[in-house]
């Protein structure tokens, strides 16, 4: 595990510092736009289809929740993805890839030690992540001299934190099938779950994507609405995720080495 986020930490770092940097831009510009915020609602409310595929029909962006759940939670939700996505899809993989397999399995340890120590790596660099932006967004929020939202603010990073895992959890899966890199696989079901759910949003016909598509679960209205989270769609999707690293475990162990 040591081995793998010591290979992993200059990725964790750039991905960490570029989504923190951004959201914490957009933090600091909300008390410039809090003024024009009105004309802004004006504007996004005669857009259409545009305004419910991001849930902005619902939202207030002349309040600070409003602003952050579309403008940052945009941001973390899908680079956030990606990034996890991008760990996930290449931990399993990358032993037959860079042709390290041969040695990491002539150590006396059995295989399943090493798939748990490569998912427990994943979750690990998930969870720094998570816990360095949020904290970003605090100290930003406490700057600009807003209120600290902490209940909203925290159901909102929780329901992204949910997604990443979720999608690590079926690219982790997937990951054991692979013999050579699979980046392609996981940046692009990551990107298919997005435009899922925004396809879900402008479609009443199709709100049923939201049981497929992790970020279903993340929509800032509904948990700024409700101050609350979706059980019934996060159920499926981390019985997704679970389903996903049993059938990676269950692979690769088996799998024949080449």
């Amino acid at each position: 595990m040591k081995h793998e986020l010591k290979q992993g930490w200059k990725a964790l770092a750039i991905w960490t510092a570029s989504i923190g940097f951004f959201v914490v831009i957009c933090v600091l510009m909300y008390p410039e736009m809090k003024g024009q915020m009105e004309s802004v609602n004006d504007m996004f409310a005669s857009m259409g289809a545009f305004t419910s595929a991001f849930g902005m029909d619902r939202l207030n962006f002349g309040t600070f929740l409003g602003f952050y759940s579309v403008e940052c939670g945009n941001i973390l939700g899908l680079g956030g993805a990606f990034f996890a996505s991008m760990i996930a899809i290449n931990i399993l993989a990358k032993e037959e890839k860079e042709h390290t397999a041969e040695f990491l399995l002539a150590h006396p340890v059995g295989r399943t030690k090493i798939v748990f120590e490569k998912l427990l790596s994943v979750v690990i660099q998930i969870v720094l992540l998570n816990v360095i932006v949020f904290a970003l967004t605090i100290v930003s929020v406490a700057f600009v001299g807003e209120k600290i939202p902490w209940k909203e603010l925290g159901l909102l990073h929780i329901a992204y934190f949910l997604v990443q895992l979720e999608l690590a959890g079926v690219c982790f899966g997937i990951s054991a099938f692979l013999r050579r890199s699979g980046l392609g696989i996981g940046l692009g079901l990551a990107t298919v779950m997005y435009f899922l759910n925004i396809v879900a949003n402008i479609s009443e016909r199709a709100e049923f994507l939201k049981y497929i598509t992790p970020f279903g679960y993340a929509e800032g209205a509904d948990i700024i609405e409700k101050t609350a989270l979706d059980t019934k769609l996060i159920l499926p999707g981390m019985a997704c995720a679970v389903i996903g690293i049993l059938i990676g475990f269950c692979k690769y162990i088996r799998k024949d080495i080449h």
